[in-house]
C-alpha cells in the first residue's frame, strides 16, 4: 500500500511538530505545508526539500489525500469546511471551533459528505489516558467519585484566547472520554490579570447526572507547572502526572470503607491505607499515536476516537462555561 499523502496547515509552535510528526510516520508522506508566514515557509522548505510549501490552503487541499489543521482557532471552522468541499479527511487541532453552531455545522457537513473528520484530542491517545480508561472500565476503582485535573504554567500567554478556550480542550475531553458521558451542568469562574478581557486563570467545574464531579484549574500565570489527573474512585484512587519523565500513573489503594452493618455512625467509616503501584504504560508519543490514528481513519481502515462529534460535544462544554463565566460562575446547563 502507498503511503498517504498528508498535508499541514499551520506550522506555528503545535504546527511544526505536526510537520515533524507526520514527516516520520512509515504510512504517511509530508506532501505538503501551507503557512501564512513567508519565513515559516522557508524554513519548512528547507528542512523538508520533497515537500510543497504554500501560502494558500486551497492549492494544498488539491495535492493531498488527508489534512491536518494547525492554524488560529478561529479559523478551524472555515479550513474544516474548504477540507470537507475538497473530500479531504482532517484532523482539526482544539479547540474544534469557537462556537457550538460552527462545530455542529463541520461535522453535520462531515456526516453529508462522507469525509472523516477527527477532534485534535491529544490526550485521548496518550497511553496512561487509555490505560487509566481501560481500569475504570474494569471497575478497579470501584465507584467513582470526582476527578480534578491541574494544566498550570506560567507563560505560553495567549492574545486571541483565554485560558479556558487555549487549555481547558485537553482535560475537558479527557474527563468525557474516561467517563464516557457528557455533563449536565457548567460553572466557572476565573479572572483577567494580564490581558483585559482574557481570563489568565479559570476553575471550571462540571457536573454529570451520574452524580460524578469533575474540576479543572487551568492556567498560565501560576509559580508551578503542572500536568497532573486525579481520579477518586470508591475502591482505589488514581493519579496521572505528566510531567513525569516516567511512571506517570499512579494506583493508591486508599479509600473510606462502610461496612453494610454498623452500630453508630462512628463505626460506619474506616480508613483504609493499602499499597501504591505503578503499572507499566508504554512510552510512545501521544502525537505520533494521534496521526498513526488518523492515517487509518483517513483510509477509512477505522472509526475515529475523537470524532466530530466529541470535538462538538466538547465546544458544548466550553461554550457554556463562557457564558458561566460572564455570569460570575452561574451554573449553565449542557445541551446534548
Amino acid at each position: 500500500m502507498s503511503r498517504l499523502r498528508v498535508g499541514v496547515i499551520g506550522c506555528g509552535s503545535w504546527g511544526r511538530n505536526h510537520v515533524r510528526t507526520v514527516a516520520a510516520l512509515p504510512d504517511a508522506e509530508l506532501a505538503a505545508v501551507c503557512d501564512a508566514s513567508e519565513a515559516v515557509r522557508g524554513r519548512i522548505a528547507r528542512q523538508y526539500p520533497a515537500a510543497t510549501v504554500t501560502d494558500d490552503p486551497r492549492e494544498l487541499l488539491g495535492m493531498v489525500e488527508a489534512v491536518v489543521i494547525a492554524t488560529p482557532a478561529l479559523t478551524h471552522a472555515d479550513l474544516a469546511r474548504q477540507a470537507i468541499a475538497a473530500g479531504v479527511p482532517a484532523l482539526v487541532e482544539k479547540p474544534f471551533a469557537l462556537s457550538v453552531a460552527d462545530a455542529e455545522d463541520v461535522a453535520e457537513r462531515a456526516e453529508t459528505a462522507g469525509v472523516p473528520v477527527m477532534a485534535g484530542h491529544l490526550l485521548v491517545y496518550h497511553p496512561v489516558v487509555e490505560r487509566l480508561r481501560q481500569l475504570m472500565a474494569e471497575g478497579r476503582l470501584g465507584q467513582v467519585y470526582y476527578l480534578y485535573s491541574q494544566r498550570v504554567n506560567l507563560g505560553q500567554v495567549r492574545p486571541d484566547e483565554n485560558a479556558l478556550w487555549s487549555f481547558g480542550p485537553h482535560d475537558v475531553s479527557v474527563a468525557l472520554y474516561l467517563l464516557d458521558q457528557a455533563p449536565v451542568n457548567v460553572t466557572a469562574v476565573g479572572k483577567s490579570y494580564l490581558q483585559r478581557g482574557i481570563e489568565d486563570v479559570v476553575f471550571l467545574t462540571m457536573e454529570f447526572a451520574s452524580g460524578v464531579l469533575a474540576h479543572v484549574q487551568l492556567s498560565w500565570l501560576d509559580p508551578h507547572k503542572e500536568r497532573k489527573l486525579t481520579v477518586v474512585g470508591s475502591k482505589q484512587m488514581a493519579v496521572f502526572d505528566d510531567m513525569q519523565a516516567r511512571e506517570k500513573l499512579r494506583i493508591y489503594d486508599k479509600g473510606v470503607d462502610r461496612p453494610p452493618e454498623y452500630g453508630s455512625y462512628g463505626e460506619s467509616l474506616q480508613i483504609r491505607e493499602g499499597d501504591i503501584y505503578i503499572p507499566r504504560v508504554p512510552g510512545s508519543e501521544p502525537l505520533a499515536l494521534e496521526l498513526g490514528h488518523f492515517v487509518k481513519v483517513a483510509r477509512r481502515e477505522t472509526t475515529a476516537r475523537s470524532g466530530a462529534a466529541d470535538g462538538v460535544r466538547v465546544v458544548r462544554v466550553l461554550e457554556a462555561a463562557t457564558e458561566s463565566l460572564k455570569n460570575l460562575g452561574q451554573p449553565i446547563g449542557v445541551t446534548s
